[in-house]
């Protein structure tokens, strides 16, 4: 580059491109990945549709009802996903554009400079050169600080909009970390010590209450021998396989099944429904005891203690304690015994 200082001018605008990337064009659109996962999604959606419709046909009664209300939910969130992840690649793509067009306009910037330098090389040996030299070097830095100023609001659009469409977190739900990871909560880690540990509340002193022994080892209180008991049958049912509709121990209980069969054990009828098994006393997250259960919409789990929980999943398995469930309404945690 002809000119004394014509490097060092123009170089705050090669660092402003250095910073945008380069103005190449990605050789495919960067958010093809994401719909073609979109596509991918809309098909399992379909084909669950017409299982649903199929299952409707044949299965009647209260929790046939529940069942396709919580498959329903499921199936307009799946949808809701697929809007998202689309509206997602589309601003991706956007945001590409976005700041290859910006690097394209700050090379122009940048070569506009270097040739108008190279013409005014003769004369840069003089003061009125030079000074020419700076008055384009700052026209030419103040273009490129324009066009950093439209891609950031541009960006700071697209940022806007792909924030708006992200759901928030349903209540009770743990903030994740920046990095990504979710954080335990103190109440939810086996304590070691024989007391319960709870979702947020303090546990009871030790020696309280009846104690149930864990999976791990440790030692929690349920509130009264019922209680306890009926935690005692469902830890019994571990590895017990998934039956929809499944009353049988040992051979297939489904969510309801379990807790109602676990607590018939201990001597307590309650429902045979997960939505109707919110019987006895509310009890506040941060209270919870073992025997206590946690009740959704279409679901339902017993506290066992240590900030865990066991469930008929598949198979049944003790779980930590949480208050969603594949976007099913949280009634609440219940104590049956009280």
């Amino acid at each position: 580059m002809a000119g004394v200082g014509a490097d060092a001018l123009v170089s705050p605008l090669h660092d402003l491109l250095g910073a945008f990337g380069t103005d190449v064009p990605p050789s495919s659109d960067p958010g093809n990945g994401l719909r073609a996962g979109c596509a991918m999604a809309e098909e399992a959606h379909a084909t669950c549709r017409s299982a649903l419709a199929e299952l409707s046909w044949g299965w009647t009664g209260a929790a046939a009802e529940a069942a396709l209300d919580s498959g329903e939910r499921i199936l307009a969130d799946t949808l809701g996903a697929v809007d998202r992840g689309i509206e997602l690649a589309t601003s991706v793509l956007d945001a590409t554009v976005t700041v290859v067009t910006g690097a394209a306009e700050l090379k122009r910037i940048i070569d506009s400079f270097v040739v108008l330098a190279q013409n005014a090389a003769p004369a840069l040996a003089l003061p009125q050169g030079q000074l020419m030299l700076i008055t384009a070097a700052i026209e030419h830095i103040s273009e490129g600080l324009d066009v950093l100023t439209r891609v950031v609001a541009a960006l700071s659009e697209l940022t806007a909009t792909v924030t708006a469409s992200i759901p928030a977190p349903p209540a009770g739900a743990p903030i994740p970390n920046e990095d990504g990871t979710v954080p335990a909560a103190p109440g939810n880690l086996p304590t070691g010590s024989g007391e319960i540990s709870t979702m947020g509340g303090s546990a009871p002193a030790t020696g309280g209450g009846v104690a149930v022994t864990l999976p791990d080892g440790t030692v929690a209180h349920a509130p009264n021998p019922t209680a306890a008991e009926a935690v005692r049958r469902a830890l019994d049912q571990q590895g017990t396989p998934y039956v929809w509709g499944g009353t049988t121990p040992g051979r297939g209980l489904d969510c309801s099944g379990l807790t109602q069969w676990a607590y018939g054990q201990a001597g307590l009828e309650i429902p045979r429904l997960a939505q109707e098994q919110d019987v006895g006393t509310p009890v506040d997250s941060g209270s919870v005891l073992p025997g206590d259960l946690a009740v959704w919409d279409g679901h339902v789990a017993m506290v066992v203690g240590g900030g865990m929980m066991v469930e008929a999943g598949d198979p049944v398995a003790v779980t930590p304690i949480r208050t969603t469930n594949s976007g099913m309404s949280f009634q609440g945690f219940y104590r049956p015994t009280e």
